[in-house]
């Protein structure tokens, strides 16, 4: 068959579940992640920013060209994953979109980008105002981030229905890709053609097919091709680009029409889930794209080249990750993550306590709605473009769109609050809150918390008559039995994980107050999703104590919701503290002064006892301490507690290692055991002077190495995942500082003696982001430069090129690159 009629598409499906704490829309650290600081920032440096910058290496490993993969696959990104990755990876997000771009130019101005329902619910599982609203807030997210309207609409784990199916068509979605398992019957599209059965995915996946509603409106389905979809997430194909090109090009049938060979994973699959998964697929793209017997294309280029020809129905209530149709979202139907012995019988409790919570809500949001909105659940469709732009001006038009009337100040609070309300009632259903093995598992922790929000903001608007909603609520949970005995029930979950999480302006507050002690504020700052604005503040200091009075007013960025407050806070040193806080009234002011003037006079009189006393009487409690900080904020000034204390014992273990050194060494080579003890010290010495050499600016060469040595001669572990994040930070931060420079050769110097030291570490670093800005230097120097002489430029010309052989890259293959042509990697996707 020519070309012209065989096409390829590699669809990635690049999704997180939104891991926000939802009273401080942060996603806070998460240990498991370790170096990083949370999953979805480990994910990004493993996957999501590797794909816009892949390495084709040569058999040196030596880096030839780098690939936006994003620009010649399709792929969707999920709302709440791409969102998260503008704020905290804009890098990779300019990427993402570069890419995005480049593909409309590749594939006939059709996007490779798909969008997706917008928070990953289940859509069949779903009411159907739910189902309206999760793909109106995908079409906007969609149009927000690429500038257009999607074609293609990504279903989570394609869980399908007619009716869900039927509401994409009517929202204007052209098509959506489904699992084969998932196709009924097929027919030609001619009238009167007669079905044909498709069982145990039988159906030709090389064609689209047709969906036609009684209504009238229809959308098209692709089927991805299952095993060679399985073999990539599954089987190991990519350990090999060649043998997945093979493999997708072996996959073509004996046939006349045109036809479409493409497979679907998740997108995590290149380079989270498998090492350099990118790099395969990189790869395997140059090698298609090299091909003059087939064709890259995306769903969207092939559907306006080749309509369908052929129709189908689907087999209801089906998706990708469950044999048993969608069971897995709401019952202990077997599929699970694996654990041994382990029930989800939890499944079914957890869904019917949600639903009852949702279905109570609908009369008291439409009675309140009522006061407030022309329509309250049209505005909860519009609300995205608040969520997706939280500026004044943006939550003003929104409320100019829908208010029933002007709102006063509370009013207005009270309309956000309803539809943050409503925002949570949405994330509560987030599908990974079911998908894994246990209730006490992070993922459904985290949609548990969804629901205590919404059950917090229901009782703060709706007062008495959202009394029963969370006595309802925890007996149903409390039927959702955990697998692990400490864990208990969903009730038991929700009371000790998820209650301590919550927060009113008090405790944003009281955490600002502890945090002051530590750190020196702006008269204006942001802390997480409130604003703060002080108004008076002064410390007390006498021997090791120390008293920090003031004021503050705190305000949520979100709703608007705003009070005053009045602290103290007592400092003990180390990690003794105490704190009280209040709400703050004009009225207060004279009381608060003579408070502020009598505990300024006990604390320089030392009179601590007294000090506390007068807290007790002026707050009438004193109930904050180190614990009350939100986690991040808790962690870091345990660090500055710890800090002093470490470099004690960090000396003193050193100097153990030191003096019995050459017993060590002798041990060693001797092949006699070494006593724990002294194994510990070297371990912790050496890895110690490692971190400090690496840390010191510029890095301590002749440390490191004398710490390298000691390492080999006494056979010390090194803590290599620590060490390499610390290296590869350092050279991306010489990296930087030479992109700024304009060209010094000063910088560059400075650059190639670390890159040159770092080199001689043995293991491997993880030098991606250096690499790319050295890409990106070498594409625009020849602007920076011409501001130097004759000499100079050739110096720079030479040590560049040294800097990128220690980078791994193959500067002369570099060069040959005709970047006209390539097109494969923006200036400002780097």
């Amino acid at each position: 068959m020519a070309a012209s009629k065989r096409f390829i598409c590699i669809h990635g499906h690049f999704y997180q579940p939104p891991r926000e704490n939802p009273w401080l829309e942060t996603v806070e650290i998460q240990d498991s992640a370790a170096p990083y600081h949370d999953w979805n920032e480990r994910i990004c440096a493993e996957c999501y920013a590797t794909n816009g910058a892949a390495r084709i290496v040569n058999i040196h490993n030596k880096i030839t060209r780098i690939i936006n993969n994003y620009s010649r696959m399709s792929f969707n990104v999920g709302p709440t994953l791409l969102s998260w990755l503008k704020e905290n990876a804009p890098r990779t997000y300019r990427m993402i979109l570069d890419g995005e771009r480049r593909s409309r130019q590749r594939f006939r101005g059709h996007s490779s980008a798909m969008a997706q329902v917008y928070n990953h619910i289940i859509l069949p599982l779903a009411s159907r105002r739910d189902r309206i609203t999760q793909i109106r807030w995908g079409i906007a997210d969609y149009t927000y981030h690429y500038g257009a309207q999607p074609e293609g609409m990504w279903l989570a784990e394609t869980a399908a229905d007619n009716a869900s199916l039927e509401l994409l068509a009517q929202l204007g979605i052209r098509f959506t890709v489904l699992a084969p398992s998932q196709c009924k019957h097929i027919r030609p599209l001619k009238d009167g053609a007669s079905w044909t059965d498709t069982p145990d995915a039988t159906v030709d996946t090389t064609r689209p097919y047709l969906v036609r509603f009684a209504s009238g409106h229809s959308i098209a389905v692709f089927f991805y091709n299952g095993p060679a979809s399985r073999a990539i997430a599954f089987e190991g194909l990519l350990n090999s680009g060649e043998n997945f090109a093979a493999r997708l090009k072996g996959e073509f049938k004996e046939s006349a029409h045109p036809q479409l060979v493409h497979v679907a994973t998740d997108g995590e699959s290149y380079g989270h889930h498998h090492k350099h998964g990118e790099m395969a697929l990189a790869y395997t793209l140059r090698l298609l794209e090299e091909d003059k017997t087939v064709r890259l294309t995306n769903y969207a280029c092939f559907l306006d080249q080749f309509p369908p020809e052929y129709e189908c129905e689907i087999v209801e209530d089906t998706s990708w990750s469950c044999s048993h149709g969608i069971e897995r979202w709401r019952s202990d139907c077997g599929c699970n993550g694996g654990k041994p012995g382990f029930h989800q019988a939890w499944r079914a409790p957890l869904r019917q306590a949600l639903d009852e919570l949702r279905d109570a809500l609908v009369p008291l949001t439409e009675q309140e709605g009522a006061s407030l909105f022309h329509d309250v659940w049209a505005a909860r469709d519009s609300y995205i473009q608040v969520i997706l732009d939280r500026s004044q001006e943006s939550v003003d038009h929104f409320l100019l769109e829908h208010q029933r009337q002007k709102l006063s100040a509370g009013d207005r609070v009270r309309a956000l609050e309803l539809m943050e309300l409503q925002r949570h009632a949405q994330l509560m259903y987030t599908s990974c809150g079911w998908f894994f093995d246990d209730i006490s598992g992070i993922e459904t922790v985290q949609i548990i918390a969804y629901a205590a929000r919404v059950l917090q903001l229901a009782q703060d608007l709706f007062g008495n008559r959202a009394s029963s909603l969370e006595p309802a609520f925890l007996a149903r949970m409390a039927e959702a039995r955990s697998n692990v005995p400490a864990a208990g029930d969903g009730a038991q979950i929700y009371k000790e994980c998820v209650r301590s999480k919550e927060l009113k302006l008090e405790q944003v507050a009281a955490h600002y107050a502890i945090s002051s002690i530590f750190s020196s504020f702006t008269e204006e700052t942001e802390l997480f999703c409130f604003r703060v604005r002080r108004i008076s503040f002064e410390i007390c200091t006498s021997g090791r104590g120390r008293l920090a009075l003031g004021r503050a007013h705190i305000a949520s960025a979100i709703t608007g919701l705003q009070q005053s407050f009045s602290f103290a806070v007592l400092h003990f040193g180390d990690q003794n503290i105490t704190a009280a806080v209040r709400a703050y009234e004009a009225t207060d002011a004279q009381g608060f002064e003579d408070f502020v003037a009598q505990a300024t006079t006990y604390v320089q009189a030392a009179n601590f006892p007294e000090v506390i006393r007068l807290l007790d009487r002026y707050f009438g409690r004193v109930d904050y301490s180190l614990t009350s900080l939100f986690t991040d904020e808790q962690r870091r000034i345990v660090q500055l507690i710890l800090n002093s204390t470490l470099w004690d014992i960090e000396n003193s273990l050193t100097t153990i290692y030191q003096d019995h050194a050459s017993l060590l060494h002798y041990l060693a080579q001797a092949g006699l055991p070494k006593p724990p003890a002294l194994t510990l010290a070297a371990g912790f010495a050496v890895n110690a002077g490692l971190r400090r050499a690496l840390e010191t600016d510029p890095v301590d060469q002749a440390q490191l190495r004398s710490f390298l040595s000691l390492a080999r001669a006494d056979q010390v572990p090194l803590e290599t995942a620590h060490l390499s994040y610390i290296a590869d930070q350092r050279m991306k931060r010489a990296m930087v500082e030479l992109q700024m420079s304009a060209g010094s050769l000063e910088m560059l110097e400075h650059a190639l003696i670390l890159a040159r030291t770092l080199i001689e570490l043995p293991f491997e670093l993880n030098l991606w982001q250096a690499q790319n800005i050295w890409h990106e230097i070498f594409r625009t120097a020849h602007y920076a430069l011409t501001s130097l002489a004759e000499e100079d430029r050739v110096h720079w010309e030479r040590d560049f090129n040294d800097l990128g052989c220690c980078l791994s890259i193959d500067c002369d293959a570099i060069r040959d690159v005709d970047y006209t042509l390539e097109a494969s990697l923006d200036l400002h996707s780097l």
